[in-house]
């Protein structure tokens, strides 16, 4: 089972995973927001989003940014899903995604991490990656949204 969490949005809303029972849930955790690769990676779910729409997929993308950050990010890019604020911490730590030092001496950033979550609420997808610089691997997650469509 995938761990229950809530986190503010950048309209500081309070939104859980609980929020989304019923439906498929794509949780893309970045470093940092306005980096190349995680503008990068967010860039290619916004330009793509069709995909995810069409397996009835809520993505949401986590960092512990704070939440005004996330709001000007999300901004600029046009993003067209919800990013969450997890300043504190909590919920990279609870799916073992964070650094707990990163480049430049940063203590507690979020790895670059994917996981799809089932309408039930069951993991059925997860990468950690260690290397920040990596692109998460869409096409695993786009064949697992397909096979639980």
């Amino acid at each position: 089972m995938a761990p229950d969490f809530t986190l503010f949005d950048t309209a500081k809303n309070a939104v859980s995973l609980h929020d989304f029972k019923g439906k498929n849930v794509v949780l893309l955790f970045f470093p940092l927001a306005f980096t190349s690769v995680c503008t990068k990676e967010l860039c290619y779910v916004r330009d793509n989003m069709a995909l995810f729409n069409n397996v009835n997929a809520q993505v949401l993308g986590i960092s512990v940014d704070s939440l005004y950050t996330l709001a000007k990010f999300r901004e600029e890019q046009g993003f067209n899903f919800p990013l969450l604020s997890d300043f504190n911490k909590e919920v990279s730590k609870l799916y073992n995604s964070l650094y707990e030092e990163w480049n430049y001496n940063m203590k507690g950033v979020s790895k670059r991490a994917s996981f799809v979550i089932d309408r039930e609420g069951n993991i059925r997808f997860s990468e950690i990656l260690e290397k920040a610089g990596d692109f998460p691997n869409f096409e695993g997650i786009q064949l697992t949204l397909r096979t639980i469509a």
